[in-house]
């Protein structure tokens, strides 16, 4: 094997990020043209309403309503392509059908499993008796959504790659300290959700790069891969469906045998799992019986990936939805910090209807040959971003999707590049200009993530806390 082709791997895969930023953006400007007519909508409801007499809650659930129902659309929209896009580039699944997969995976984690993060937006990040006479809270919680859809819609018109729930959070910060002062913050929350930002974009590398090297050395790089893929496949996707069936029986039984249920669930699910993917697998091996497709082998992997993935979006996305609106919609009795089946549930439906409607570009840009990974790769970052997205959402600690899926990118990359040196230690060293050519493509990567990180807290916390300014003095404290 070459040098250059030995090495190359982790910058094709980058630039295979950044091919999908670009189709991201022109795919997404439908939505984008959608959040100006809202934000538009909004100015004007919050005028009418208050012109006619409205009460304040009665403009806040009116504004707070519009502008989560487009956030959750845009967050389904922009986002299904991190599950979906590689199953489909994979040819593991059509688009339909995957879109029908993820929209209902979704669903399913937002009503399960998205209670944690939502309590944590709605009473987590600042202190909810600071807010709560007068009312306040509801006011605080329509500027943070209105910074997070500003900020949103202005950076997708300008093409930086940015996080739903960086931007909420920023937003619920802003928007509280303009309303109680800085006090009003609980800065050691903040601190600790900013530290699980940057920490698990490196944990999803670590478990990204473990599952490749694990791949190789019991699947791929075998003498007898089709002997290895019928005994290590299977085996793998059903225990995968088995732990996943348990996790999930755990958040929806309600009753006191919970272990029995959970043992039947998961030995139910995970022997269907493994008789199918055997099933799967020893038809490609008939077909190929000398060196068979890994993109093949691994077709019943990446469509759970998909499920599982999904479920962990829809848990830790629908926060960003149901926590201001759990607030807003305190007047109606569900008091703050509560977190009922009908804002998750209507979270979940308006990320589902984004996947839906304005899914179908997206994964069909991403999942194109020029952007997609391969099939051995895009299995490990899939399962690698969900299991730590869905760890934090567990932790009620909300995560960039996005940005924890890049630091996948970058554990089965350098993983790939420390076991081919293993293999050839005695190999050439590449030419300086192509280590420093590498480097800044690395470094750029990186360099685009912590600007979009770094900036987006402080812009939507101004905003936020400008907004919020004008609702108090506006409508009245």
């Amino acid at each position: 094997m070459s040098t250059r082709g030995s090495f190359h791997t982790l910058d094709k895969d980058l630039r295979s990020i950044s091919n999908a930023e670009v189709a991201q953006q022109h795919a997404f400007q439908p939505v984008w043209r959608l959040g100006l007519g809202v934000l538009i909508l909004v100015v004007g409801v919050i005028v009418i309403m208050h012109a006619a007499g409205a009460s304040r809650g009665t403009v806040s659930i009116g504004a707070g309503l519009i502008v989560a129902g487009w956030l959750g659309v845009a967050i389904g929209s922009n986002d299904v392509a991190n599950s979906l896009g590689p199953a489909v580039g994979a040819g593991a699944i059509r688009v339909l059908p995957g879109l029908l997969l993820a929209a209902g995976a979704g669903i399913a984690g937002a009503v399960l499993a998205g209670g944690a993060v939502t309590e944590r937006l709605a009473a987590g990040i600042y202190d909810p008796s600071a807010l709560v006479e007068g009312a306040r809270g509801q006011l605080v919680m329509v500027s943070a959504l209105i910074a997070a859809a500003s900020w949103i819609t202005l950076a997708s018109g300008i093409g930086l790659p940015v996080s739903t729930s960086h931007s909420i959070v920023g937003g619920i910060a802003g928007g509280s300290a303009a309303a109680a002062g800085l006090s009003g913050v609980a800065w050691p929350m903040l601190g600790a959700i900013t530290l699980v930002w940057m920490l698990t974009p490196v944990l999803a590398g670590l478990l990204a790069g473990l599952l490749l090297v694990a791949m190789r050395r019991h699947v791929v790089d075998v003498a007898d891969r089709a002997r290895a893929a019928r005994r290590v496949v299977p085996a793998m996707v059903g225990l995968m469906s088995a732990l996943f069936a348990a996790f999930v029986t755990r958040l929806a039984w309600q009753g006191d045998a919970l272990v029995p249920v959970e043992i039947a669930a998961a030995t139910i699910t995970g022997a269907v799992a493994f008789a199918l993917t055997r099933r799967s697998v020893r038809a490609e091996i008939r077909r190929n019986p000398d060196k068979p497709s890994v993109k093949r082998l691994l077709r019943p992997a990446l469509v759970l990936a998909v499920a599982i993935m999904a479920f962990a979006h829809g848990a830790n996305d629908v926060g960003n939805i149901a926590g201001p609106l759990s607030v807003i919609t305190a007047s109606s009795g569900f008091g703050i910090g509560a977190t009922p089946m009908a804002v998750l549930l209507g979270g979940g439906l308006a990320i589902a209807t984004g996947t839906l409607l304005f899914g179908r570009r997206l994964v069909t840009l991403v999942g194109s040959g020029i952007t997609r990974l391969n099939a051995g790769r895009a299995f490990c970052v899939s399962l690698a971003t969900a299991l730590t997205v869905l760890t934090a959402a567990s932790l009620g600690l909300p995560v960039s999707t996005t940005h924890v899926a890049v630091g996948g990118i970058f554990g089965v990359g350098f993983a790939r590049e420390w076991v081919d040196r293993r293999r050839s230690r005695k190999r050439e060293a590449l030419p300086e200009e192509e280590i420093r050519r590498r480097i800044l493509i690395r470094r750029s990567h990186v360099a685009t993530i912590t600007v979009a990180w770094l900036v987006t807290v402080p812009v939507t916390a101004a905003i936020s806390a400008l907004v919020s300014s004008l609702l108090l003095f506006g409508i009245g404290s």
